[in-house]
């Protein structure tokens, strides 16, 4: 056996490509399962924008800086434009200070949409060209979602279109061993109802369903805020959602304690956790999947987001040794298929012609694919060929991706850090060691009223 998860089968057809350097395109035109079709055709009428510049500052450093600048190379090729990328480990801080200055690059990449947000209601940062949106409602996966996230205030306090979102991540998934699954003739449930239906057969016959760990040092209690926002997103509107994430709605809400309960469901009850409820709140996050991989196996199942095969065991083939499924959501709701994640996203922070023809590309498939083909990289681009992903792991979650009916960010990294960072944490912590949920509930949001 050995590890493909993220490290694994390029695409074979391009091994022998020549590697990006100065410039040079990764892949040569023409080869590969890359959409070379939509990329000729744009290129064909891309204006001739040699002797301009199109300078980019992100977050990204080794190696996904050297992979986003051989996506840029084919923008530069079509257009004779230079595109500059710098990758920065203080990025929120310099983007901030360069903007302020009037020395801003043309286009800001961040990882997540709260400061992109505080700058646009100061003025700091440019709308998207016209048509982009329109763009991503009609192409992207959860299309609207990704609009409504990329949709803020400007100075005047009217919403404008400001963040492309480019490089998302999925947390939605529950990880299984197949051959554990093929013994026990059990089917991977595509259903809230059936899920809690297959946590409850498992305990009858006399296994144990799950691990959860809740430990992570100073950050203990954060995977429990994971599973109740994936249990929110899947019990309430997306509005109610966001109504909770801003207070609008507060903590202590009926509907949000139902959510914190329904996550009881799964961990308070001795029988369906490895180690027994109790263990729960110690158990290390980086050690609780373990527990999928022992003979007998401890569990059968554990939710966590696409990062987790960082903590399995070596030589773990994806696809044999494990795999994963969508948190399913309730048929009885009628919600469709929400995804609980996050994502970079491209702000245009020095507007240009070039800049915008530099989004235009970013509409392309090849784009998306070129990164795709060589990192960890998701899009929720429907248009994308699956072929020139990396590996099985990275189609499957591009899948759950593109069939999303609605996408939301890490609801904890929207609230105020003494929350979302700390209060909830804990409060999941307390509730997890048996508190009542309403208590904690309560606790949480009079924390928030305390920031006020």
């Amino acid at each position: 056996m050995k590890s493909v998860l993220y490290a694994g089968t390029a695409i074979a057809a391009l091994a022998s490509a020549p590697a990006f350097a100065g410039g040079h395109l990764q892949f040569a035109p023409g080869d590969g399962d890359f959409s070379w079709d939509s990329y000729n055709e744009w290129a064909a009428s891309a204006p001739d924008l040699s002797g301009q510049t199109v300078t980019i500052t992100g977050p990204w450093l080794q190696p996904e800086d050297g992979v986003f600048r051989s996506v840029i190379a084919y923008f530069a090729d079509a257009t004779g434009a230079e595109v500059v990328y710098t990758g920065s480990d203080s990025f929120e801080q310099q983007i901030v200070i360069d903007a302020e200055a009037g020395a801003a690059p043309n286009v800001a990449v961040f990882p997540q949409p709260g400061l992109a947000a505080d700058m646009a209601s100061r003025g700091l940062l440019s709308p998207l060209p016209d048509g982009m949106g329109d763009f991503v409602a009609a192409n992207y996966g959860a299309g609207q979602s990704w609009v409504d996230l990329g949709t803020f205030p400007d100075k005047d306090g009217s919403d404008q279109l400001y963040g492309f979102y480019y490089n998302v991540n999925v947390k939605s998934l529950v990880w299984y061993v197949p051959e554990n699954f093929e013994d026990a003739e059990y089917d991977v449930p595509e259903t809230m109802e059936e899920l809690r239906a297959l946590t409850e057969q498992i305990v009858a016959d006399g296994d144990t369903p799950w691990c959860i760990g809740l430990g992570s040092g100073a950050a203990t209690g954060w995977p429990a805020t994971d599973w109740v926002e994936d249990i929110m997103l899947r019990t309430q509107p997306a509005d109610v959602y966001d109504a909770w994430t801003t207070n609008e709605m507060p903590f202590n809400d009926e509907r949000v304690v139902a959510a914190i309960e329904e996550f009881g469901w799964f961990v308070g009850d001795d029988a369906k956790v490895a180690g027994g409820a109790g263990a729960v709140a110690t158990t290390d996050f980086r050690d609780s999947p373990k527990g999928l991989f022992s003979s007998p196996p401890q569990c059968y199942m554990h939710r966590q987001a696409s990062f987790v095969p960082a903590f399995f065991p070596e030589d773990i083939e994806f696809g044999e040794d494990v795999d994963f499924f969508y948190f399913p959501s309730y048929e009885s709701k009628d919600l469709g298929n929400p995804v609980l994640g996050g994502g970079t996203l491209l702000t245009i922070t020095d507007p240009s012609d070039a800049t915008d023809e530099f989004m235009k590309f970013l509409q392309l498939p090849l784009a998306h694919e070129v990164f795709g083909a060589q990192s960890g990289f998701l899009t929720p681009l429907k248009s994308v060929n699956p072929a020139t992903y990396l590996n099985d792991a990275l189609r499957g979650q591009a899948e759950i991706l593109v069939n999303a009916t609605t996408f939301r960010f890490d609801g904890s990294d929207l609230m105020p850090g003494g929350v979302g960072a700390g209060t909830f944490w804990t409060g999941m912590v307390d509730f997890a060691g048996g508190k009542d949920a309403q208590a904690v509930a309560d606790e949480i949001q009079s924390s928030w009223d305390a920031l006020k």
